[in-house]
This record gives C-alpha cells, structure tokens and sequence, in this order.
C-alpha cells in the first residue's frame, strides 16, 4: 500500500494555559511538512490549529483548511494558507476533512477537538472507515479522554475492543515517526455514508 499524504489534525482554537501545548503544535507543524504530509485541519488562523498551520507552512508544506461559514469570523479563517475550503455546517466540515484525510490526530483542544475524535472514533468503530487514529499526548492533554474511554468500557457501554480503534502516542517526536511508518488503508467507506 502506498504512504500516507494527508493528516488531518483536531486541535484547539486556543493555546491552553502550557506552553507545551503551543511548541508541540508547532514541531508537528515543521515534522508534518518535512515529512512531505499535507495538513488538513479546522482552518483556522488562532490558537493550536493556527500554529499546526503556520509552522507546516514556514517549512515549506501544504496546507489546507475545511471550515464552516459561520466560523469563519468566530475563529478566524487563516487567509494565507494554500486552499480554503468552506463548508455550511459542523458536519459537513467533519465529512470533508474525513474524506481529505489518510489519517486522524488529536492535538491539545477544547469540546470541539473532543467532538471530532469522539465522532471519527465512533464511525471507525461501526465499521465505516479504517483510517488511523492518533491521540498525541502532550503534557498529559489525552489523559482525561483516555479515563472517559475507560470508563465506558468499564460500565458495560462498549466492549474493551473500543480501546483499540486509536493510538495514544506520547509526545510529538514519537507521533511523527509512527506517522513516518503508516500506509494509506483501502477505502472502506465515502464521506456521504457519514
């Protein structure tokens, strides 16, 4: 199979309160570009997402953003990124960035970072793609995820299988190279089944 070319990052809309948070997204930036991987993400100019987006950028990669319209003021739409592609709502943006990508990474963020790892876990688990789901720990930002995926397992809500449809990666450094080691998986599934 061939390597991956596109990774689509959720990420916040802001920087959180640990420096971390911010230099992690912008060595993921710089690695993505070295790597010749092209970012597709929320689109936005602010914040993590903005950062992931600006360093891919300044190494020379590729950059494409997926946002609704009536985010576009709200979260700043970058205007100086490769393409732009704006969507009429939350889900089909979510479709969009499903179809761009060739894999999925988490990135510190907020709810709606949340909302999307969530969604594209619960569509790999019933079967409707296969594509890599990477949760990159930077200074414990996945923990609190980590502990409601248990927890479901443990209350009966999924089978411990669940645990299994993503990958904790602890750090950037490591997220890259497994990255470096992915090849596109066979296309199981079309955004419009979403």
């Amino acid at each position: 199979m061939p390597r991956i070319r596109s990774v689509a990052v959720f990420c916040g809309s802001r920087f959180g309160h640990d420096p971390a948070f911010r230099k992690a997204a912008t060595a993921l930036g710089h690695g993505l570009a070295r790597q010749g991987l092209q970012l597709i993400y929320g689109g936005g100019r602010i914040g993590i997402m903005g950062a992931v987006a600006d360093a891919v950028m300044e190494a020379g990669g590729q950059v494409i953003g997926v946002i609704p319209e009536f985010l576009t003021r709200r979260e700043v739409a970058h205007d100086g990124i490769d393409e732009m592609i704006v969507t009429d709502s939350m889900h089909s943006r979510k479709q969009r960035m499903f179809a761009l990508a060739d894999v999925f990474v988490m990135m510190p963020g907020g709810l709606g970072t949340l909302d999307e790892v969530v969604e594209i876990t619960t569509w790999r688990q019933l079967h409707l793609h296969d594509k890599p789901i990477l949760l990159c720990d930077v200074a414990g930002s996945v923990q609190p995820l980590l502990t409601a995926f248990e927890a479901v397992v443990e209350m009966g809500f999924a089978d411990r299988s669940a645990l299994g449809l993503f990958e904790v990666i602890d750090g950037v450094d490591s997220l890259l190279t497994r990255l470096a080691t992915l090849e596109t998986p066979p296309q199981t599934a079309d955004a419009e089944r979403l």
